[in-house]
């Protein structure tokens, strides 16, 4: 395809997507296919020879639109929103024409000062504490992730390697598997179960703990746990608090929780990820309070802000644990800001 072809192929794709949207209350939201059914309709191998763009089209029509669940129907009521826009497109096609990789300053410089000062903008929307934006030329800093599921595992690998750094600090000889083995997380039962996933990858013990009547974390039933688990010879380092669950919209209270956390040398994540845009509302804005006990602090613009998928917004106080993962792996935060 040469320049001319991408600007008229562009032109029709343009269209298509355009007659997409203006029609898709009319597609049947959920597919009426089986598990198993493309693999039939379409080559066992990669052809030889290119496919013309006009049958590529046909076959979005008639081989892939029948097993897509149109997310952005108006008569799609599962699971949570998903957000798209006409400018977010737009932005999506130039993301991908530019197609840097932003993993350091040096990489693309444009890309990681923007995102910086953005990720400022939306933390101040959000009224988040000062210690959390960069301009103020502190300790933390905001980037973006790829899903809540990978802020949330950040933020535990953070906390676990401060966590053996402080006990390591304090006691020479203890190696990281010593402390590795009786690390343990809590969150509420109502949690998303990437938490879950979280501490399976970080090698850690998880706890759930047990929600009260309106499906949050209470401070009583988080204490008892930690006193418990203290008592077996454990070490309390890391609590998951959700704003907003996945399966009730529940909000775990910040306000009892966070202090605990703090008290105890934990390290708090806040997983927002499904109700943190409503947040920019003033009449919403309480239901933020205490997150200024946080170390970390997550939302999907992805959801709710008509931004494409993947967008998702992470912050952190402090981003000293978070650099230090670059010396025994890579992930994306902190990465950018350390040049």
């Amino acid at each position: 395809m040469n320049t001319s072809e991408f600007r008229r192929r562009g032109k029709e794709m343009v269209d298509y997507v355009a007659n997409y949207m203006e029609g898709i209350e009319g597609r049947q939201v959920y597919p009426d296919v089986e598990p198993g059914y493309l693999r039939p309709l379409i080559p066992d191998s990669a052809p030889q020879e290119p496919d013309t763009f006009e049958d590529i089209i046909n076959d979005i029509e008639k081989i892939i639109m029948p097993g897509v669940t149109h997310w952005h129907s108006p008569y799609f009521f599962a699971y949570f929103p998903t957000a798209s826009s006409y400018p977010a497109m737009l932005a999506d096609m130039l993301c991908g024409a530019i197609g840097c990789i932003g993993f350091s300053w040096a990489a693309s410089p444009a890309c990681t000062e923007l995102e910086t000062v953005m990720m400022d903008w939306l933390g101040k929307m959000l009224e988040l504490p000062k210690a959390f934006l960069t301009e103020n030329a502190g300790e933390g800093g905001g980037v973006i992730q790829g899903s809540a599921s990978e802020a949330t595992l950040v933020a535990l690998l953070a906390a676990r390697t401060k966590a053996i750094h402080r006990l390591q600090a304090a006691s020479p000889e203890l190696t990281q598997a010593a402390i590795m083995e009786k690390l343990v997380a809590y969150s509420s039962d109502q949690a998303h179960s990437s938490v879950e996933r979280a501490g399976l990858i970080g090698g850690v013990k998880l706890k759930a703990i047990p929600s009260d009547g309106n499906f949050a974390m209470r401070a009583s039933a988080l204490q008892e746990a930690l006193e418990r688990d203290r008592a077996a010879g454990l070490i309390p380092f890391f609590v998951v608090a959700t704003l907003g669950t996945t399966t009730c919209c529940s909000f775990d209270n910040l306000l009892e929780v966070g202090p605990i956390c703090n008290k105890e040398d934990m390290w708090l994540h806040v997983d927002a990820a499904y109700a943190g845009s409503a947040f920019i509302c003033p009449e919403f804005r309480h239901l933020l309070n205490g997150v200024e006990f946080a170390d970390s602090f997550n939302f999907n613009p992805h959801k709710w802000l008509l931004v494409n998928f993947d967008c998702s917004a992470m912050w952190c106080r402090q981003l000293v644990p978070i650099l230090r993962l670059k010396k025994t792996c890579f992930v994306s935060v902190g990465v950018r800001r350390s040049q």
